[in-house]
Parts: C-alpha cells; structure tokens; sequence
C-alpha cells in the first residue's frame, strides 16, 4: 500500500534529509514513526502525499509511483488519503460543519450528500453538538477532532497524521489517540508520526525510527525475519 524503496531526499539548501530509506506500509497497519526533530518525519510524510518527490529512489503510495506521477494527477490521489497536522488548519472564519464540508465542495461532492456526510463524521468524532461553533471556540482537542473528521471525508485507505497530539493536554492526547485507534479498526491504516514515546511505548503497534534521515530501527523487521527462515 506504501512503499519507499532505497529513497534518499536532498534539499539545495539543507543537504541530505532522507538517506536510503527502505520500509513498506500494509493495508490495515497502525505504525508509529518516531524520531528526533529534524530526523526526516516530516519529509517522509510529505512524500507519502507527494508535496515532495525522492531525489533518488522510489515511493509507492495506492499503487502510485513517484517519480513518475504526472503533477495533475496529484489531486486525486490526496482524495485517496486522509492527512492530519498538528496545527489543524481549520479555517477560522468557518463553523465546525462548514469546515468539513469545504472538503467535501472542493471534490465536487453533489449538494445533496453533503449535509447527511458531515453530520455521520461529526458523530463519528463525537462533535455533532459542536456543529454551529466556530474553531474559536473550541478546545485543542476538539478542533483536531475536526481537521480528523476532515481528512474522513473521501474514506481514505490511509490517514496520514503529522505530530496529531503534539499541541494537545494529556486528556486531549488520550481522546485523539483512541479516536485514531477506532479510525484503524475500522480498516483505515494509520501512520502516525510523533514525539510522544510513552504513547509508543504504552501500546504494541509497529514503529518505524528515523534518526539522521536513516531508519535504524523497524519493530516488524525481527517478526518478518523469522517468518522468512525455513
């Protein structure tokens, strides 16, 4: 589902941000990317959505291959994929539900669908009584709940979420933890960037480490070695 084959990234100015990196996501997975700031989180996300191409290397995502992907194809497939960052990007001047629904407009959605999509996600994220409110009004938590039900809008296969709790309380941290663990059981994968290590360590899913723009660490690799041994 997503793939990164001997990928290095190099920026002008910055030099080398990726360096050979090789991991793949399966469908259904919950993984936990961790690593140091400036490690290369942030880079791999962006080229999972493809706001950045590999220098060198190649990157799957859906049975998209970059390079290769044509720049006005791009679009399409971000509707495939549900990305959530860690300052929400809501717009301001928007209530909860037109927020929402803004995601839906710009795909085209016909009119009709809209207001019955908007009210099952905000239900799934447990915001339906915080429609009319505007993100000004709303908690940290609350409004990421709104920019996850956002990226729910075109069920994406998988949702990308970039430091999700890293601006959030404990309790705040707890609530979109869990919301993301439902996300995931319901068959959406998860890829989870994050510099919450007690969170990692509470819980038994996959992480992938990036430390200098290597990956020096993947907890699946020992289980899919012994499963290759005759």
């Amino acid at each position: 589902m997503i793939r990164f084959a001997n990928v290095f990234k190099e920026y002008p100015r910055t030099g080398l941000a990726l360096n050979d990196v090789s991991f793949q996501v399966g469908r259904g997975e919950f993984v936990f990317l961790t690593g140091p700031s400036g490690a290369g989180k942030s880079t791999i996300l962006k080229l999972i959505y493809m706001d950045e191409f590999p220098s060198r290397g190649t990157v799957w995502v859906g049975g998209t291959k970059a390079p290769g992907i044509r720049r006005s194809a791009i679009p399409q497939l971000r509707r495939k994929l549900g990305v959530v960052f860690q300052d929400f990007q809501l717009l301001e001047d928007r209530t909860v539900e037109q927020n929402v629904a803004f995601a839906l407009e710009v795909v085209d959605t016909p009119a009709d669908r809209i207001g019955p999509r908007v009210s099952r996600l905000l239900t799934r994220v447990g915001l339906a009584s915080k429609a009319t409110n505007f993100p000004r009004e709303l908690s940290g938590g609350e409004q990421q709940r709104v920019a996850i039900a956002r990226a729910l809008v075109n069920d994406p296969f998988v949702l990308v979420a970039d430091e999700p709790t890293g601006n959030l309380d404990d309790r705040a941290t707890r609530g979109i933890f869990q919301l993301l663990k439902d996300i995931n059981a319901s068959g959406t994968a998860v890829l989870m960037a994050t510099h919450n290590l007690e969170l990692v360590r509470r819980n038994e899913f996959r992480v992938l480490e990036v430390n200098r723009g290597q990956l020096v660490f993947d907890s699946a690799e020992p289980a899919r070695a012994a499963e290759a041994t005759p």
